[in-house]
């Protein structure tokens, strides 16, 4: 049995599609979100200044991307340190950490043992992750509608989807090819949008 106790992942990197098949991205600076499970309010994320427009689908990344942070610490604002509060770095070296999630597990040689799955930048390989959602309906924004999308996270996919992580052959799964492979394979089927408030 697996019990998730601590969920927290970084959303980035956000691109809405319209109906005619352009695109709207939403700037670096208003693009980053520090998505922690056990914190209600850090699941709502507020979009500025979205032009008008019918919008069919949304990218977005799990995980800063690469030449993000190879701006420096001068070009990512709060980011380190609101990621340091979060625990969601390593040094400096390593950089952030892009999924955390950890718990317990019992199983017939363990009980209660603490488990570790980190996600983020592995040796050469970055892990950075992308989503790509269609919206059942078109969220409208309007100068007088702000659109509420809803998206369900199913968190057990992040060591049980393609790739299934056994908790027997380590508790700490934080590199080498596991980690490229819950990036490749799972977090991309994590989100799946629930509906579409046009109001």
């Amino acid at each position: 049995m697996i019990k998730a106790t601590n969920a927290i992942y970084i959303v980035s990197n956000i691109v809405l599609t319209k109906a005619d098949g352009s695109t709207y991205t939403v700037p670096k600076s208003e693009s980053y979100f520090f998505v922690n499970e056990s914190d209600a309010t850090s699941t709502i994320i507020n979009l500025p200044n979205i032009p008008a427009a019918n919008y069919t689908k949304v990218t977005f990344g799990i995980g800063v991307d690469e030449d993000q942070f190879n701006s420096g610490a001068n070009g990512q604002g709060t980011m380190w340190t609101d990621a340091q509060a979060l625990g969601m770095t390593w040094s400096w070296a390593a950089g952030y950490k892009f999924v955390k999630f950890e718990g317990t597990v019992s199983s017939t040689t363990h009980t209660d043992a603490n488990f570790r799955v980190h996600t983020g930048k592995t040796g050469d390989v970055y892990n950075y992750a992308e989503v790509t959602l269609d919206f059942p309906d078109n969220a409208l924004v309007r100068t007088n509608i702000t659109p509420q999308v809803h998206i369900l996270t199913n968190l057990k996919k992040i060591i049980d989807g393609t790739t299934i992580i056994n908790f027997e052959e380590g508790l700490d799964v934080m590199g080498g090819t596991k980690v490229q492979n819950i990036s490749t394979d799972n977090i991309p089927t994590l989100f799946e949008i629930d509906h579409v408030h046009n109001d």
